[in-house]
């Protein structure tokens, strides 16, 4: 066997790019006595699987009883945790609810102070109306009052 041929290999066998073919050839070559002593850390590599393939695993696995024991707790739990999720929605749902009224009374607040500050601003303009004829009586009667009071003496 050639060396140059097995370091070849090992360099697709490495990188996954080995044919079946190829894998059995390796295989066969590190089972044998004659290796290169530079590819000896590969030999145990290989050995390992071919031991490794004889491996049974034989113990009973007991995690599925206790899934199944456990069923109706995880059920349980599910269904709590779905209650609570849609309590808690259904309250924040509620919560949006009530600003989104609060929002729309405030708007119509806001419209109707605007109404009344606007009427009171025509009431403002009808009291200014008035003082001014106020102002005009009072500066009349001043001055009838000051005749009245020159004619009497």
């Amino acid at each position: 066997m050639e060396f140059a041929n097995i370091d070849e290999l090992l360099k697709k066998y490495v990188n996954a790019e080995t044919t079946l073919d190829e894998e059995a050839y390796l295989k066969g070559y590190f089972s044998s006595e004659d290796i290169a002593p530079h590819l000896a850390e590969y030999q145990i590599m290989f050995t390992y699987f071919k031991t490794s393939k004889k491996d049974r695993f034989t113990k009973n696995i007991n995690n599925l009883t206790y899934f199944k024991r456990n069923q109706n707790w995880f059920s349980i739990a599910a269904s709590i945790i779905i209650v609570i999720s849609i309590y808690v929605g259904n309250h924040k749902f509620n919560e949006f609810q009530e600003r989104k009224k609060a929002k729309k009374t405030l708007a119509h607040v806001a419209v109707a102070l605007k109404m009344v500050s606007s009427n009171l601003k025509k009431g403002n303009q009808s009291f200014r109306n008035l003082y001014i004829y106020e102002d005009s009586v009072n500066k009349i009667f001043k001055k009838k009052s000051t005749l009245n009071k020159t004619i009497k003496k």
